[in-house]
């Protein structure tokens, strides 16, 4: 297969009319020579922060010369950008070969595998032919039942940011929500967790009295910001101090604290990762979609906000950066989420909103979406394309203001794709 091939056969099986469960990965992987058995793991659930945390973890693993696989969702332009080994994307013609191993292996099977099973597989095959020491991995959705959950038990189960998400699947309480993601955590394994949310973290500590496992929680005394500005901030995490990390957002100092957390846990367990390298990683991180500055005159910001807790954090993020302003943005959101709480910690924000569609079959229709902004008194229009949608933000924000796109990962990434292609 072309790498073109390959992306049209993963995205031809939908997930929708499957159970949920882990009984067609193992014996896709299974037909495979169970590749995930002869790798190391760093299992990464939660239910925001996900991304920017995994990639702290993977940038930090490569600078101490570590050969560092990293396996995220969703991408934002490119599919390639999900598979990754020390931060190059998997190459077309060997994402064709590995599906051409994947591909008659699933067929062969009574219930074929979903997309998700069908790229898990197609990356551990990819982390285990390039000779990965370990992997980042992050759970697609939530954690017991999720495609990554086949694995053993990982050098390290991180836990991100919790609140309330995929409800109608997980849910529906927070207690139900995370006893999902606890699903990660293994018998006798090593556990990071964020914190901060007491209903949750019960139910973390209660999964690791249960099995076994050794638990590390964030200790947000720690953490000092020193300087937080748009190229990103410098903080303390003691003992280290005058660490940068150049992801503006005034949450990712709280990630970046996690994956120090996570690296602790790592190097008690014997994983050489001197503090240069500690240092440089950080430095070098990137992750674009997360509070990142897309232009300067006006100022251009686009974040993955694309739930209630995800909203918050960014709200919090544009007070702290923009005081007192208000903002013209650009809103797409999926339908099955609370888009009610999320305008609701908008709206005091906002002068004028555009909407647009998402590329998702989940997406929530402009016009609902403008419907509950005007409720809430902000003026809203939908605009047909992500393009025009854009082109009316920047315009109301004008020379000298703000404007922000947000709403949905789906977003990002052509929000992105039509700012390179304006410049």
């Amino acid at each position: 297969m072309t790498g073109e091939e390959a992306q049209a056969y993963i995205h031809s099986q939908g997930w929708e009319a499957h159970a949920p469960g882990l009984g067609r990965i193992r014996e896709l992987l299974r037909r495979l020579g169970d590749p995930q058995r002869e790798l190391k793991f760093i299992h990464v659930a939660g239910t925001n922060g996900k991304g920017s945390v995994c990639a702290c973890l993977a940038s930090v693993l490569e600078a101490a010369g570590y050969r560092v696989g990293l396996n995220t969702s969703p991408h934002l332009e490119r599919f390639h950008e999900r598979i990754r080994v020390n931060g190059e994307e998997i190459p077309d013609e060997e994402l064709g070969r590995v599906m051409d191993r994947v591909r008659p292996a699933a067929e062969a099977m009574a219930e074929h595998p979903t997309e998700f099973e069908l790229i898990t597989a197609a990356a551990f095959l990819h982390f285990l032919e390039r000779r990965c020491d370990i992997v980042v991995l992050e759970t697609g959705l939530g954690g017991e039942l999720d495609a990554s959950n086949v694995i053993g038990t990982p050098e390290l189960a991180v836990l991100t940011a919790m609140g309330m998400d995929h409800a109608a699947i997980l849910g529906p309480t927070l207690r139900d929500v995370a006893a999902a993601k606890a699903g990660i955590i293994k018998a006798g394994g090593t556990v990071v967790s964020r914190g901060g949310c007491p209903e949750a973290d019960e139910v973390f500590r209660q999964a690791c009295r249960e099995r076994g496992a050794a638990l590390a929680e964030l200790d947000l005394s720690r953490l000092k910001v020193r300087r937080l500005g748009l190229e990103g901030s410098e903080f303390g995490f003691a003992p280290w101090e005058n660490l940068a990390l150049p992801l503006a957002g005034a949450y990712q100092a709280e990630n970046a604290a996690l994956a120090l957390t996570a690296i602790e846990s790592l190097m008690k367990k014997g994983w050489n990762i001197p503090e240069g390298a500690l240092r440089q990683g950080l430095a070098a991180v990137r992750w674009p979609g997360r509070f990142e500055i897309l232009g300067r005159d006006p100022v251009f910001l686009l974040d993955g906000a694309h739930n209630a807790h995800g909203m918050r954090a960014a709200v919090e993020s544009l007070r702290a950066f923009f005081p007192g302003r208000k903002l013209a943005f650009l809103l797409g959101v999926m339908a099955d989420k609370d888009a009610g709480e999320m305008v609701e910690l908008l709206a005091p924000l906002a002068e004028r909103a555009f909407v647009v569609r998402p590329g998702s079959p989940r997406a929530m229709a402009p016009e609902a979406l403008c419907a509950l902004l005007a409720e809430r008194g902000v003026e809203a229009w939908p605009r047909d394309s992500v393009e025009e949608g854009m082109e009316a933000a920047l315009a109301a924000a004008g020379k000298d203001g703000v404007a922000c796109a947000l709403g949905s990962l789906y977003l990002c990434g052509a929000v992105r794709s039509a700012w390179l292609k304006r410049h």
